[in-house]
């Protein structure tokens, strides 16, 4: 423990601040020139409720750009909106990895709490923080681009189809995040982020004309919300994009364990 920042303000009692920067715990005394009173207080840096905060800021800014770069991207109707939209993911993901587990997705929050690697306290939170980035990301794209966007299935997509192919791309993806980010034998490894984003890339390429390509709730809840409110849109396709995802994720986790039997 080392003493640092000592200093004194007009009128007052000159500050001492302890520091134990290892363990993350700061101190800091407040020392009164006359008279033998200190006052203490304690802020613990590490605890959970600062790292808990890190991690809620963290799925919040990661979701906020993927849902900005997807709806940018589809508005100005470049037909090579997945490689932009898994890029972007690709980058968040290395962003935030190491801080919050870089979900950016409901239905992967689930399938890693399933796993075992998250906090069932945590789930909540971390759900709330997607949604409120994708919400955020969605009104961002009415500014800049001047109009709203939302997933939507294909007028001649069957309702089976739609959700196969949400639940199955959303299977993939959290299946790789399982195994790449959550996995002992891969722990450490720099591919991570490649692996996830190149999964919803192909997704995206795959079956982005029959779903809407969302794989994720929270790409699904904030721009069909910000588009009915907003634009006029509609609601009705919302449960899909819940539905199919949280499906593939709990598969997802299932077969991890079939993977990784013991």
């Amino acid at each position: 423990m080392s003493r640092s920042d000592r200093r004194s303000l007009p009128g007052a009692p000159p500050v001492r601040k302890l520091r134990h920067e290892s363990s993350g715990v700061v101190f800091v005394g407040v020392t009164r020139r006359r008279g033998a009173r200190t006052i203490l207080w304690l802020v613990n840096t590490k605890g959970s409720g600062f790292i808990h905060m890190s991690r809620y800021v963290t799925e919040f800014v990661g979701t906020f750009f993927l849902v900005l770069t997807i709806g940018l991207t589809v508005t100005s109707g470049t037909p090579l909106a997945p490689i932009a939209i898994g890029s972007v993911l690709m980058a968040m993901v290395y962003m935030g990895g190491h801080i919050s587990g870089a979900h950016y997705n409901p239905a992967v929050s689930v399938a890693v709490l399933i796993r075992g690697k998250m906090e069932a306290r945590d789930l909540a939170p971390y759900v709330v923080a997607q949604i409120s980035g994708a919400i955020l990301a969605s009104l961002a794209v009415m500014f800049l681009a001047g109009q709203t966007f939302a997933p939507a299935p294909a007028p001649e997509a069957g309702l089976v189809q739609v959700l196969l192919s949400e639940a199955l791309f959303t299977f993939a993806l959290a299946l790789v995040v399982l195994n790449v980010a959550t996995d002992d034998a891969t722990a450490g490894n720099s591919y991570y982020g490649l692996a996830i984003g190149f999964t919803v890339l192909a997704g995206a390429f795959a079956v982005g004309p029959i779903s809407g390509g969302a794989f994720n709730p929270a790409v699904g809840t904030g721009p069909i919300l910000v588009d009915v409110f907003a634009g006029g849109g509609a609601i009705g396709s919302l449960w899909i994009y819940w539905a199919g995802p949280v499906l593939g994720g709990v598969l997802a986790a299932g077969v991890y364990d079939l993977q990784h039997p013991g």
